[in-house]
């Protein structure tokens, strides 16, 4: 796939089929993912990758914890304190298109959390993907963990394979700390599902919206 085909078809995808993805298709896309450039290089991502019964027991303890009043933890602030224009007008129309994509109302609160919660099965993924950096890094880093994702994402849609990024499991960095290797210094900053897309299903169809050129880039110094 070409690398435009690639960037233009990648989207979030949250319904997926069962089938499995080979350990070495993974191992593949995280050596290209690891070309991602880095400041100074320092290459500071770290990932932990489950599937089968570790993925299942990792997903059951925390819908168990999420069961049990457990609140959302994260260790970082992904969203401003108070939202404001035109941010907040974005999030809300991609959620309110979603719902209604899903045929769920606004004011149906039970089945937009049965929704909400669906991201902790990694959206039915045979992989998932837990996504980290050392905390004594400096806000740079997360610039370079992003691109790191993206790579992964890109890699990973050019293969015929679909992802979605996820930071709810940041607030559960407990609960994932209890199924994988993830020392004390490692700050958990996302989950990535990785597998093939159901593709008749609704959630899958959805398309959100890009902000047009003039509205977010400025060009100096060209000729007319």
């Amino acid at each position: 796939m070409h690398v435009d085909a690639a960037i233009r078809s990648r989207k979030s995808v949250r319904r997926f089929q069962p089938w499995p993805v080979p350990r070495s298709t993974i191992e593949q896309l995280l050596e290209l993912a690891a070309r991602a450039p880095s400041g100074s290089n320092t290459q500071p991502w770290q990932v932990q990758v489950v599937t089968g019964q570790r993925k299942q027991a990792l997903c059951s303890d925390i819908l168990r914890h999420v069961a049990d009043a457990g609140a959302a933890q994260p260790e970082y602030a992904y969203y401003p304190e108070h939202w404001f224009e035109p941010y907040q007008a974005r999030r809300r129309d991609v959620g309110f298109e979603l719902y209604e994509t899903l045929g769920i109302v606004r004011d149906d609160n039970a089945a937009r959390r049965r929704q909400e919660l669906r991201n902790f099965s990694f959206f039915d993924a045979p992989v998932g993907l837990l996504i980290s950096l050392d905390r004594r890094l400096g806000a740079g880093s997360f610039l370079d963990l992003g691109m790191f994702v993206q790579t992964f994402m890109l890699a990973a849609r050019a293969r015929g394979l679909h992802t979605c990024a996820q930071a709810a499991f940041a607030g559960y960095h407990q609960v994932v700390r209890a199924h994988v290797p993830l020392p004390a210094e490692q700050l958990l900053v996302c989950g990535i599902a990785l597998g093939h897309e159901v593709r008749d299903a609704a959630e899958n169809s959805l398309k959100t919206p890009r902000e047009a050129l003039a509205g977010f880039a400025s060009f100096h110094g060209f000729a007319d």
